[in-house]
């Protein structure tokens, strides 16, 4: 008998195909992020039909990243921009703590300067309406400015995604990113629901922070980001 796939093998399928369907575009056997909230796509399985849906959904000047475990095909018409490991880590039992003093809920009117902090610092994809997965939240100086944020981003049924952790280069080394990421946890854990998240497989500094947070190590992912051939 054929063993039932993990929704962790393809999140955002599972995510497109659940509790974020209203953010998704495509149909059948291929989903995708409407392209102002993220670049994200993915395929039920692997097979032609699916992989030939793939480019009809990708515009002239786009390209869109595929995230799943297991080495991801090539879809016809398409060509690769780049592509690499990730790993995949999980907090199945991670305990709560009490919130830490000087997080703030980010809202609308934060977004510009989210953007602007996304693009500096390169945390993974985040696009003009990413706000709109999730609660955000942020560090900020006296002044007002965004020092460092964290959020949600791939919602599964019973599961939800660490993501979008970033820290303004003249504010590292305060510990901002595991603060963040220590309290977007708890959130999701006061939910009932269990955090987990991706990591470059060579960033070993975040995989350190996040072993200390209480995740473990679930296997590798793999990306492939691709535009039109």
């Amino acid at each position: 008998m054929r063993r039932a796939m993990n929704p962790l093998d393809r999140p955002i399928w599972h995510a497109l195909a659940g509790p974020q369907a209203r953010f998704a575009a495509g149909h059948g056997s291929v989903l995708r992020f409407q392209p102002d909230v993220s670049p994200f796509i993915a395929c039920k399985d692997d097979s032609e039909a699916a992989l030939a849906a793939v480019a009809p959904l990708i515009g002239k000047d786009d390209a869109v990243l595929f995230l799943q475990a297991g080495a991801v095909p090539l879809p016809p018409g398409c060509r690769r921009i780049d592509g690499g490991r990730g790993v995949q880590m999980i907090a199945e039992r991670f305990e709560p703590s009490d919130p830490p003093a000087g997080i703030v809920a980010l809202d609308e009117a934060d977004a510009p300067a989210m953007l602007d902090l996304a693009t500096l610092t390169q945390p993974g994809p985040f696009r003009a309406r990413t706000p709109e997965l999730s609660q955000f939240w942020g560090i900020k100086d006296a002044a007002g400015r965004l020092l460092a944020m964290a959020g949600e981003r791939l919602r599964l049924p019973g599961m939800s995604e660490i993501s979008g952790v970033c820290t303004h280069p003249e504010a590292r080394g305060q510990g901002f990113a595991e603060t963040l990421s220590r309290h977007v946890a708890n959130e999701i854990v006061r939910r009932g629901e269990t955090p987990f998240l991706h990591a470059y497989a060579g960033n070993n500094g975040a995989i350190a922070l996040y072993e200390r947070l209480g995740f473990r190590h679930r296997g590798f992912i793999e990306a492939l980001f691709v535009a039109l051939a």
